[in-house]
C-alpha cells in the first residue's frame, strides 16, 4: 500500500508542466536566419490579407458574396498565422519552452481556425457553383442573410471539433519526455510523448477527424464537378474561359491547402516524422501568405479595388 502511494506521488511529481518545442532546427546558427525568414513571411501575410479586407470593404463594386467570403477568409488567415508564427519567432531567439496550458490552447486554435479556413473554402465553392450553374437565381440564393449564416456556420462548427480533441488530449498523461519534435503543438507529436493509453484519442482522430477533414473536400469536389459539367455546355470558348477564370484562384488555394493537410493528417500517428514539417508549414503559414496574391493577381476587380485603396491612402 505504501509502495503504491509512493509510486502515485512520484507519477504526480514527474508529470510535465511544460513542453520544449525543438522547432525547425536545433542548430544555433540556423536560428537568426529562420527568424528573419518567418518574420518577413508574417509581415507579408498580415499586410497582404489586411489590404484585401480594406479594399473589399472600401469599394462598393466589391460588395458581393464572393468578396464577402474572401474578406472573412483573409481575416481568419491573419488569426491562423498569428496563432503559430509569433510563437515560432520567440522560439528562434530565446527559450523554446511552452506551458502545458499554452500548448493545448495553441492546438485548440490551430484546429479551430484551420478548419474554419476549410469550411470557408467550401462556402466559396458553393458560391461559384450557384454563380455558374444557376446565375438567374444567384442574387436570391446568395442573399446577405444567407451569406452571414454560411459564415457563422463555417466559424462555429470547427470549434466543436477542436474542443473535442483538446479535451480528449487533456485526459492523457505526459511524463518523462517533454520534447516536441515540431515547431507547434499538434496532435501527432503530442500523442507520441504520452505515457498513458492514447487508443481513444487515435480512434477518434482517425474516424471523426478524417470525416471532418474529408467532408469539406468532398463538398468542394462535388461543386466543381457540377461546375465543370455546366461549363462544358457553354457553346463559346470565350464563355468557357471566363467561367473557368472565376474558379482558378480558388482551385489553386484548395489544392495547396488540402494537399498538405491530407499528407499530414491522413496517416497513422506512428508514421509521423520530421519530414512532415514542410507540409505543415504549407497549410499553416504559406497558404495564408499566398492567398492575397493568388486571389488578386488574376482578378481585375480586386486589383482595381487595391489601387483605389492605395491611391486613397497616399498623402
Amino acid at each position: 500500500m505504501t509502495r503504491c502511494k509512493s509510486m502515485e506521488r512520484l507519477n504526480q511529481t514527474s508529470r510535465v508542466s511544460e513542453f520544449i518545442l525543438l522547432g525547425l532546427s536545433s542548430l544555433p546558427e540556423d536560428q537568426k536566419p529562420l527568424f528573419i525568414i518567418f518574420f518577413i513571411i508574417y509581415l507579408v501575410t498580415i499586410t497582404g490579407n489586411l489590404l484585401i479586407i480594406l479594399a473589399i470593404h472600401s469599394d462598393s463594386q466589391l460588395q458581393t458574396p464572393m468578396y464577402f467570403f474572401l474578406s472573412f477568409l483573409s481575416f481568419i488567415d491573419i488569426c491562423f498565422t498569428t496563432t503559430i508564427v509569433p510563437r515560432m519567432l520567440v522560439n528562434f531567439l530565446s527559450h523554446k519552452t511552452i506551458s502545458y496550458a499554452g500548448c493545448l490552447t495553441q492546438m485548440y486554435f490551430i484546429y479551430a481556425l484551420g478548419n474554419t479556413d476549410s469550411w470557408l473554402l467550401v462556402v466559396m465553392a458553393f458560391d461559384r457553383y450557384v454563380a455558374i450553374c444557376d446565375p438567374f437565381h444567384y442574387v436570391t440564393i446568395m442573399s446577405h442573410h444567407r451569406c452571414v449564416l454560411l459564415v457563422a456556420f463555417s466559424c462555429s462548427l470547427p470549434h466543436f471539433h477542436s474542443l473535442l480533441h483538446t479535451l480528449l488530449l487533456n485526459q492523457v498523461t505526459f511524463c518523462d519526455s517533454n520534447i516536441i519534435h515540431h515547431f507547434l503543438c499538434d496532435f501527432s507529436p503530442l500523442v507520441k510523448l504520452s505515457c498513458s493509453s492514447t487508443f481513444v484519442n487515435e480512434i477518434v482522430m482517425m474516424i471523426e477527424g478524417s470525416v471532418f477533414l474529408v467532408t469539406p473536400f468532398l463538398c468542394i469536389t462535388f461543386s466543381y464537378i457540377r461546375i465543370l459539367l455546366a461549363v462544358l455546355k457553354i457553346p463559346s470558348a470565350a464563355g468557357k474561359c471566363k467561367a473557368f477564370s472565376t474558379c482558378g484562384s480558388h482551385l489553386t488555394v484548395v489544392t495547396l491547402f488540402y494537399g498538405s493537410i491530407f499528407y499530414v493528417y491522413l496517416q497513422p500517428v506512428s508514421t509521423y516524422t520530421v519530414r512532415d514539417h514542410m507540409a505543415t508549414i504549407v497549410y499553416t503559414v504559406l497558404t495564408s501568405t499566398l492567398n492575397p496574391f493568388i486571389y488578386s493577381l488574376r482578378n481585375k476587380d480586386l486589383k482595381q479595388g487595391l489601387r483605389k485603396l492605395l491611391v486613397r491612402r497616399k498623402p
